[in-house]
């Protein structure tokens, strides 16, 4: 696309969107931070300007010193309060429900995400709500979406096959993700994003209270765990997670079923992993 036609659209948005719904539309894009006071799509004009030529100091010039504007930009300011106010809003929302049906409730009647947005269905966590073993991803797929219920698609179905493998069903687990809602194009979550949406997860964790957790990914892990390790240097050790109440969970840390999919080579290592998550559970 051409930067007129890019101009050209942006201005035919302005005269169609206010300014909350342009800016519903920059964070369905994934923007979580902006560098300007007003919307480009609603600037009069949108001509680039032109820059004067900067003048020649003069050696007998004195020197002026300017002064720095230490105040925040206000744009950026106003993003950051909304995401800190989406994430003290689920918290609030998550104090409240002490069952996961309640949960759920109030998960798909919370519009403080962005992804919500684009996304078809809310996908909650399913499964036995009493489950000695719950399995967390990153975030619902194409058919997920459709579906409403977490790992149905081939990532969900590798991953069935995986733990039949070891003598679990399915239905004995609770299977859940991170984010409940589908980002557009399945690209990564923000930081803002996962913010948001971390306390649904970390409530369904306190109210299904299991034995063992099971993270399937680095930015899965990454998020409940709050580091930056690669998946890589994370899987195969036993780490642990605390609860709001103080219990510390073994957490164990595998590939995706989706990464999985496109590198066979990597197989050995789950199913390792998945017989020492099997060894752990029979023995407590």
């Amino acid at each position: 696309m051409t930067k007129n036609k890019i101009c050209f659209n942006l201005v035919r948005m302005s005269e169609s969107l206010n300014v909350r719904e342009i800016l519903e539309w920059y964070l369905t894009a994934g923007v979580d931070e902006t560098c300007g006071d007003v919307p480009f799509a609603l600037q009069k004009d949108i001509q680039p300007q032109k820059i004067a030529p900067m003048p020649v100091a003069q050696s007998s010039a004195p020197t002026i010193e300017q002064k720095t504007n230490d105040a925040p930009r206000l744009a950026t300011t106003e993003l950051a309060q909304a995401t800190v106010s989406a994430c003290q809003n689920a918290r609030e929302l998550c104090s409240k429900a002490e069952t996961i049906s309640a949960l759920k409730e109030l998960v798909e009647g919370f519009d403080g995400c962005a992804l919500k947005l684009t996304a078809n269905k809310t996908v909650f966590g399913y499964g036995n709500e009493h489950a000695k073993l719950l399995l967390i991803g990153e975030a619902p797929g194409a058919d997920e979406d459709r579906s409403g219920i977490p790992f149905v698609g081939r990532s969900g179905q590798l991953l069935e096959k995986m733990l039949a493998a070891v003598g679990i069903k399915r239905d004995e687990c609770f299977i859940t993700n991170i984010l409940p809602w589908r980002p557009p194009g399945n690209r990564t979550p923000t930081e803002g994003e996962v913010a948001v949406c971390l306390p649904f997860l970390k409530r369904q964790i306190d109210l299904v209270n299991p034995e063992i957790i099971m993270i399937l990914g680095g930015s899965a892990a990454n998020a409940l765990l709050d580091n930056a390790e690669p998946i890589s240097k994370l899987r195969g050790k036993w780490l642990e997670y605390k609860t709001s109440d103080g219990k510390k969970i073994p957490v164990l840390a595998s590939f995706h079923p989706a990464y999985l999919l496109r590198n066979s080579g990597q197989k050995a290592k789950a199913w390792a992993d998945m017989l020492r998550m099997k060894q752990k559970l029979c023995n407590i």
